[in-house]
């Protein structure tokens, strides 16, 4: 029986177009869903932001415990060093080159000639390997490049040390026959695939890519790209279901969790909808809070202390950790710290500022006949400032007239409301993590209003992001 390994591209297609961007927190949402899959691998968007994204493929390949996390190195040297640094901490890290190799796309998106996309190719792939051990090579339109040039590319990156090569039919028009007959063809040109593995990425202009990249695998192919959803290669649901079918006869299998597959592929279709508010303050209503079960207690240091912090995506100072460790010392005496527990010290501990914005009155209006509008009047430096928004809720309402207010949009990466008293007068305590410039800022409210709570938390947050952005 032939294992078939299944490279999911979801992440990495969403940075060239699919509607609807995905937040910092989804993309961590996802990635640790395709892992509890049992995906082998997971591909990551190019790094265009070297701060942002870089933090972004840290944070992912420290949740990604199983499968391969695999990073796409640009079309320069430079690019393989800023792409290694990020995801060289992965369990398991793949470096990902790619180059276009039709007439066409040479010309037009790296401007290069024959030879020097192959120049290109080499160094590439040479570079990578001087870093890792897995290394993808993508010839991108393969099917559509001159068969002669095709072979001397890919015996190149073999060269060069590619331990996968992948065949990318980009046009998507190719019976699954044809494309048979093409890996076949591919395998009796260049024997040196044969120290490599062969994978395949198709696309579903004509609704036949799961057959297509069946049909390669019994050519010879061991791993098939696919995607969540979205027509640049078969959709996972589909490849999975095909497998589990018809493996047992065709003699092949993957190692996916078949068991948890509908429920997953719902869960990340749920997160990457492209029909969610255009306008909402929430990327995803509210949050998806980490799963990881962080349990502290007073035997535990000031160094244990910053990995739980850091599990929980926060970059702060030696000075805020100090502050926020005093703080859990005193709370751990009396109790075990939990996740929340912890997530309400750093708000209430690390950076504490002047507030330059300063919370003066809030009216909200909201019914179950009636649109959701929030008037927010603050004071910043002096300066009486107004915003007036609608919203899907009374909060989305307020955090977007919050919005109007500094000009600006922060991903809310966190949203979490929980009663502190009891009765009916009860205080609610409102936890909101924003992130700027890919660094996480939490803010915490207290008011016997959740809606209360909610801006008044939202505003502590937003004076840290301003805070520092005044004094770098």
């Amino acid at each position: 029986m032939k294992r078939i390994k299944f490279t999911d591209i979801t992440l990495r297609e969403a940075a060239r177009g699919l509607e609807g961007a995905l937040s910092f927190k989804e993309i961590i949402e996802m990635a640790k869903i395709l892992d509890k899959l049992n995906l082998d691998v997971i591909s990551l968007a190019p790094i265009t932001n070297v701060k942002i994204d870089s933090l972004l493929v840290r944070t992912v390949a420290a949740a990604v415990k199983k499968s391969t996390l695999s990073i796409p190195v640009g079309s320069t040297e430079a690019g393989v060093d800023t792409a290694w640094s990020a995801v060289a901490e992965a369990a398991h890290p793949r470096l990902y080159v790619e180059a276009p190799l039709s007439a066409v796309q040479m010309e037009f998106v790296c401007n290069k000639k024959p030879e020097g996309i192959i120049e290109m190719i080499g160094k590439l792939v040479r570079k990578s390997r001087e870093y890792c051990s897995d290394v993808e090579f993508a010839a991108v339109d393969a099917t559509r490049s001159e068969p002669e040039f095709l072979y001397k590319a890919l015996r190149t990156a073999v060269a060069a040390g590619a331990s996968t090569v992948t065949i990318c039919d980009s046009a998507g028009t190719m019976m699954p026959y044809e494309f048979n007959n093409f890996v076949k063809e591919i395998y009796a040109n260049v024997p040196e695939l044969k120290e490599a593995a062969l994978a395949v990425k198709c696309s579903d202009e004509l609704s036949m890519a799961a057959a297509c990249a069946v049909s390669a695998v019994k050519a010879g192919a061991s791993e098939v790209d696919v995607v969540v959803s979205g027509g640049c290669a078969p959709k996972l649901e589909t490849a999975s279901h095909i497998i589990r079918m018809r493996g047992d006869d065709c003699g092949f299998f993957s190692g996916i969790k078949y068991t948890e597959l509908n429920r997953s592929i719902a869960q990340m279709n749920w997160i990457s909808r492209s029909e969610r508010s255009k306008t909402s303050a929430f990327d995803t209503g509210l949050s998806i809070s980490d799963g990881s079960d962080i349990r502290l207690d007073a035997n535990d240091d000031i160094a244990a202390v910053g990995k739980a912090v850091e599990r929980l995506g926060y970059d702060l100072s030696e000075e805020d950790l100090v502050k926020v460790y005093d703080t859990f010392s005193n709370v751990a005496e009396k109790k075990s710290v939990g996740t929340k527990e912890l997530e309400a010290i750093i708000a209430t501990s690390a950076l504490q500022v002047p507030p330059s914005y300063e919370l003066v009155s809030f009216v909200i209006n909201s019914g179950n006949v009636i649109s959701a509008t929030a008037n927010i009047h603050c004071r910043h430096n002096g300066q009486d400032l107004f915003g007036l928004a609608v919203g899907d809720g009374p909060i989305d309402a307020a955090f977007l007239a919050i919005e109007q207010i500094t000009g600006h949009h922060y991903d809310l990466d966190d949203f979490q409301i929980q009663a502190v008293t009891e009765g009916r007068e009860a205080m609610g305590s409102t936890l909101v993590k924003l992130r700027s410039n890919g660094k996480l800022y939490s803010g915490n409210g207290i008011s016997t209003d959740i809606i209360g709570s909610s801006i008044r938390a939202y505003f502590n947050a937003l004076n840290k992001i301003s805070y520092e952005e005044n004094h770098r």
